[in-house]
């Protein structure tokens, strides 16, 4: 039985959940305690923190909001933002986090992700792909780093082919044309990925309605729905999306 999961997404920026669209145009949004509080009662799967602004200002994840957050949760925790090393992973794992979000750091040097996961397990490793459409890829989307702020040249369906070799146990993969549109997932994007690995992916970027959320986990091929702004602003709760699901066919934990 392949159990479809929903994961609501906090973004942080100065201590605060905040929601952009194309990852600019930040705007409050929660208090991430308060949140991930409320998304755990409505029946998340898992909690994913990501220190949005971390690699952009050059500094780590802060341990202290990842401690404040897996305090009030018994759910997984999956930490992201900032991580460059294996001691930034073993410092957030012993904060509470469960498994940890690599990007950047391991498009710079793929040996990280096979160190990680040989050290902390696969189960804990998570690569995080941002992608644009791009001309330039065979796949017609390209890798982003730095907070989706630079092109790698890089295709996303090579490097996700990659990081399963190297050891990732999931890929949380992100849409920057659709992030925060509310407009759907970029089916076409989250489904060459999903075709291209045996691992779990996890689609983000760019839930607006239940159907959406649907079609990425049937069409879009993906294990498991990231989505952040339906939450957070409260058009549907996590159970809500759950009991749509189940009433569509998927399996869902209630």
């Amino acid at each position: 039985m392949n159990i479809k999961r929903i994961i609501p997404c906090l973004d942080i920026k100065e201590g605060r959940v905040v929601k952009g669209v194309h990852f600019v145009n930040i705007k409050d949004a929660a208090d991430p305690v308060e949140a991930a509080i409320t998304y755990e009662k409505q029946g998340a799967d898992e909690i994913a923190f990501l220190d949005i602004a971390a690699t952009t200002e050059k500094r780590k994840t802060r341990i202290d909001w990842v401690k404040r957050v897996s305090e009030v949760i018994n759910i997984p925790l999956t930490v992201g933002g900032g991580i460059k090393d294996l001691g930034d992973i073993e410092a957030l794992l012993e904060a509470g986090a469960s498994k940890i979000s690599i990007n950047t750091a391991a498009v710079k040097d793929s040996h990280f992700i096979k160190e990680a996961s040989k050290k902390f397990g696969k189960n804990s490793i998570i690569i995080a792909i941002d992608g644009k459409k791009s001309s330039k890829t065979k796949s017609g989307f390209e890798v982003y780093v730095e907070g989706g702020g630079i092109a790698t040249g890089i295709d996303v369906c090579e490097w996700a082919k990659g990081t399963e070799e190297l050891g990732a146990g999931e890929l949380l993969v992100t849409s920057i044309n659709a992030d925060g549109t509310k407009q759907g997932y970029d089916l076409e994007f989250t489904k060459k990925i999903a075709e291209s690995v045996k691992i779990p992916v996890i689609a983000s970027g760019g839930a607006g309605k239940l159907e959406d959320i649907w079609l990425v986990l049937t069409e879009g091929g993906a294990g498991a729905a990231l989505a952040a702004s339906i939450f957070h602003f409260q058009l549907y709760t996590v159970r809500e999306v759950k009991e749509y699901l189940k009433r569509k066919g998927i399996e869902v934990k209630l």
